[in-house]
């Protein structure tokens, strides 16, 4: 794909990225997709898969209690759950407000490694990343924010969304719906958006603006950025998703960079399919 030459324009010393179709094949590549790259909060998707493997497995319920009084697993994948962004406090009732919280997810990883008796990372692993083959992918330490992984890894996990093998696709389809439809909060990097969509561990596009993504992207599109400078993002109404990891961290580069190279990638994958 001629689009992901564009890469070559953003400032940063290494990029990989890759764009894999919804039957799993790769469409193309660039940079040393090898190469492991701090992944920040694109950990999350992973863990909330992981989260929704254990519920598949029956040992947690998306509506039993977990963290804050009131709040449950659903609540803690959803970023509704009352608690600050990187302290264990409650601010605000659960279900009332999107807060995106890390510590909402360390709080989940405890709940699941309590219901199995496993440490979350090595469930993690279990669950999601040895059978999907990531094995360049770990887990050592957040699991909101301290995994670490390859391009190569992450095109596995993007084909895995997009067609599921680990979930019952309804399971998938509940994640990457909204939960609590119009609640209002901040998008790190991109400020207050309302309504600030989000499912079950992934974020959700729909009107945001501005946004990581591009301006052509789907409503529908769903995935999640770091601020290591990653993000993977998956839209069902193009059939394809893209995962771009760099080892510099978030900033203006990158929201100045990342809508354009995602149009283009588009562009191509329409012009493609005719």
């Amino acid at each position: 794909m001629q689009s992901l030459a564009l890469i070559g324009n953003w400032p940063v010393p290494t990029a990989a990225v890759a764009v894999v179709r919804a039957d799993g094949t790769v469409a193309g590549t660039r940079g040393p997709t090898a190469h492991r790259f701090p992944l920040a909060s694109v950990t999350k998707p992973l863990a909330a898969y992981a989260a929704l493997v254990a519920y598949e497995e029956g040992a947690v319920e998306l509506d039993e209690p977990a963290g804050p009084d009131g709040a449950t697993v659903r609540h803690l994948l959803a970023h509704t759950s009352g608690l600050a962004f990187d302290e264990h406090r409650t601010v605000a009732a659960p279900g009332t407000r999107r807060l995106y919280s890390n510590a909402g997810f360390e709080v989940l990883g405890d709940h699941i490694a309590k219901a199995t008796d496993i440490p979350f990372a090595e469930y993690l692993r279990q669950a999601v990343l040895e059978p999907l083959g990531m094995t360049s992918t770990t887990l050592d330490g957040s699991p909101a924010k301290d995994g670490v992984s390859t391009v190569d890894d992450l095109v596995r996990f993007a084909a895995e969304v997009q067609a599921p093998r680990l979930l019952d696709p309804r399971t998938v389809l509940e994640a990457m719906s909204v939960v609590h439809p119009g609640l209002s909060g901040v998008l790190p990097g991109y400020g207050h958006q309302k309504p600030n969509d989000w499912g079950l561990g992934f974020e959700i596009r729909d009107s945001k603006s501005p946004h990581w993504t591009g301006v052509s992207s789907s409503p529908r599109t769903f995935g999640h950025f770091g601020q290591s400078g990653t993000f993977l993002w998956v839209d069902p109404d193009a059939r394809a998703a893209c995962v771009a990891l760099t080892d510099r961290a978030f900033g203006p580069w990158a929201v100045e960079a990342w809508p354009p190279f995602t149009d283009a990638v588009l562009a191509e994958l329409r012009a493609a399919a005719g």
